[in-house]
């Protein structure tokens, strides 16, 4: 007997070319939220954030690119890897939480939506392809694929195109630590039903919304800087109760969808999480593996990128997903009938994952 099962057939990423280092911001100066002076030489702050986060420096897009164009290079070479016809995609779906900003403003333009632009940059005629964005923090891609799989399990779509793209660059404050994070970039996949002797590609998922006092731990504030425009907003987040709120509730997340996949955690191959903090994934993925009972050396399980591209918010996981599947990281493979855990955790506060057999 066959099922039809939600696979991922092809995916597609666009990193940016402009590398920022580390030690380009040893002569910003940084301000505290309460606007005090950050008294302390670049380098100390530099290295200690290096510590914290894993970070050793990131990509920024272009000053003639935005949001949608580079989503529209990710969604090109995505449709490439799995050489389909774009015409008979059902949807485009966009994740992203700011939309296009163009460089040197600060303002979000999302009219019209920039899944309807990248439907027009990439030729898709066809009127029945439904083009939409969704805003649902930094677990917006995985989000988005979870809509797909419903679509597709429910009959009412069989091939869909999910977008993860962000450029925080546009929305940082320089003035705050937290800029260092942020990066820019895109990461695409087709997700489509397709007929299989038995269960896999996606094999059960979890999603939560934690919105009280949790609600504004990631925000939009005015820039730290004193005497600043209180009008003018900047991605703004609380990053200790963000730690604290991720440990606590993502390996049950976590935990939850591999409960319902049936699949013994022995069996579990890779696990990509959101790219937002080496030590913080670290501590997740390990209280993850505690609740059962598991000490598990994590390194040739959950593969990371934020060294080196930093924190791209929705495009951070399908970018690590394509970069392990066209040989990026060499030191990590996806291989037949692999099991892997996709998880987020972000703005909302939201998090979600899925347990998926390759």
């Amino acid at each position: 007997m066959s099922n039809i099962s939600t696979l991922i057939t092809g995916s597609g990423s666009y990193i940016p070319t402009v590398i920022i280092k580390n030690n380009d911001f040893t002569k910003q100066t940084f301000f505290e939220k309460d606007n005090t002076k950050v008294d302390r030489p670049g380098e100390i702050t530099v290295n200690q954030f290096r510590d914290i986060t894993g970070i050793a420096e990131r990509r920024w897009v272009n000053e003639d690119l935005n949001t949608s164009d580079i989503a529209a290079i990710a969604a090109e070479r995505a449709i490439e890897s799995a050489g389909i016809d774009r015409e008979t995609i059902d949807q485009i779906i966009v994740a992203h939480n700011f939309g296009n900003v163009i460089k040197g403003t600060i303002q979000t333009d999302v009219v019209p939506s920039l899944a309807a632009r990248v439907k027009n940059i990439i030729g898709i005629k066809n009127p029945g392809c439904i083009a939409y964005d969704i805003i649902f923090g930094c677990p917006g891609w995985l989000q988005g694929v979870i809509q797909a799989h419903s679509y597709i399990i429910s009959g009412m779509a069989k091939r869909c195109l999910v977008i993860g793209a962000e450029t925080l660059s546009r929305v940082s404050d320089k003035y705050d630590r937290d800029t260092m994070i942020f990066s820019d970039g895109a990461g695409a996949t087709i997700i489509e039903g397709v007929e299989t002797a038995e269960r896999k590609g996606i094999l059960s998922t979890a999603a939560v919304t934690h919105s009280n006092e949790e609600l504004y731990y990631l925000y939009l504030g005015k820039s730290n800087a004193p005497e600043s425009d209180p009008f003018v907003r900047y991605i703004k987040m609380h990053g200790r109760k963000i730690y604290e709120y991720s440990l606590s509730h993502v390996p049950a997340a976590m935990k939850t969808a591999l409960d319902k996949s049936g699949v013994p955690v022995e069996k579990v191959k890779k696990i990509l999480i959101h790219q937002a903090n080496e030590k913080m994934d670290e501590a997740i993925v390990k209280r993850f593996y505690k609740m059962f009972g598991m000490r598990p050396d994590i390194s040739g399980i959950m593969p990371m990128n934020i060294q080196k591209l930093g924190n791209s918010s929705v495009a951070t996981i399908p970018t690590l997903y394509d970069m392990i599947m066209k040989d990026m990281l060499t030191e990590h493979s996806i291989n037949e009938n692999d099991i892997i855990i996709f998880a987020s955790v972000g703005a909302g506060m939201n998090i979600n994952a899925i347990v998926y057999k390759h």
